[in-house]
């Protein structure tokens, strides 16, 4: 219905005479087509109501394909009705005395219908016109505003590691590494939500996670460590999207600390399933099992995968498996949970 509402024939067309050309050749198809339905009507119902289909025809064309469209639709219409339904047929006289009052009558409820619709069409334009300048503006507004987190998120990370040289004891220096990586993480996220963002507001998830899963690849896994992944085409909304990217950096993160010590081989695979309404979000490795999730640094990356899951509106589970760890996030249908 939306389509419908914003549909234009002429949008398409350029110039202005190839704009004028395709409202007038619009006019006279829906014309013609009001000239076939009348003519079935015509094979129960002979010379009723002449001028009756002759209001919709200027309406549809006048809305769809402006007032020249209706102007044409109008003057092939009406006057092909007087000339072929009003008697006598195939004639301009009229058989009866009230005939000429009757068709002006006609004439001009038909062209109120047409300067109605008109104008009703200019006015839902401009204001969808004024929409779309709103959304533009405020898409704008939000993408200077995630450029600018990115850039202060980038900022912190620089203030550590400027901290982190002024400090000599070295045993302090890895909970200051841990926070700039995660600072790291959350602008990582934003820059990849940036780059997929595009006229629907939705980010699609296919492209988002391979992209932040390539930097991973490229610039935290450890040689040994490969790096699998299984991801379906779906869209969520930013605030999804961004938790899964910050999820999905925590928890592989957590994975290359933990689950392979000694330079151990192994592989962490990351997988996105959708079914419906729900997903499920999952990074499983074959490490060490349980000792994955031993956390020195008191609990926290526990802590931020839990509220990395809360931000989504979904839940975490984390723990051990058959050959490894699982860290995983998942979203249910809320109407059945309902």
């Amino acid at each position: 219905m939306h389509r419908l509402a914003n549909f234009d024939v002429s949008r398409q067309f350029l110039s202005p005479r190839s704009k004028i050309a395709a409202q007038v050749v619009f006019g006279a198809m829906c014309a013609a087509a009001m000239v076939g339905l009348r003519s079935l009507v015509d094979v129960w119902a002979p010379v009723s109501g002449p001028f009756a289909l002759i209001y919709p025809t200027i309406l549809l064309a006048t809305l769809y394909g402006h007032w020249r469209a209706g102007v044409v639709a109008f003057t092939i219409t009406f006057f092909w009705a007087w000339f072929f339904i009003l008697p006598p047929s195939r004639s301009f006289l009229f058989a009866d005395l009230t005939d000429p009052a009757r068709v002006v009558l006609n004439a001009a409820c038909a062209l109120i219908v047409l300067v109605f619709a008109e104008a009703f069409r200019r006015a839902a334009h401009a204001t969808m016109d004024e929409i779309r300048e709103r959304a533009d503006r405020r898409l704008t507004l939000l993408a200077e505003l995630e450029h600018r987190t990115k850039n202060n998120f980038a900022l912190v990370a620089s203030m550590l590691e400027l901290q982190k040289r002024r400090i000599p004891q070295r045993e302090l220096h890895a909970p200051l590494d841990d926070a700039v990586g995660r600072v790291r993480t959350f602008a990582d996220a934003y820059s990849a939500l940036a780059l997929e963002q595009s006229d629907n507001p939705d980010v699609a998830m296919k492209p988002y996670l391979e992209y932040l899963l390539d930097r991973i690849e490229g610039s935290s896994l450890p040689p040994s460590v490969r790096l699998f992944r299984e991801i379906d085409q779906a869209t969520l909304t930013p605030d999804e999207a961004v938790a899964i990217g910050l999820y999905l950096n925590e928890a592989v993160a957590n994975a290359c600390k933990y689950a392979f010590p000694d330079d151990r081989t192994g592989t962490i695979a990351v997988f996105f399933h959708v079914r419906g309404d729900t997903w499920r979000f999952t990074i499983e490795d074959d490490g060490v099992g349980a000792d994955a999730f031993t956390d020195p640094g008191g609990g926290l990356g526990s802590q931020l995968l839990a509220a990395f899951a809360a931000q989504a509106q979904a839940t975490h589970h984390a723990g051990p498996v058959l050959n490894g760890f699982r860290t995983e996030m998942r979203k249910e249908d809320q109407s059945e949970l309902a």
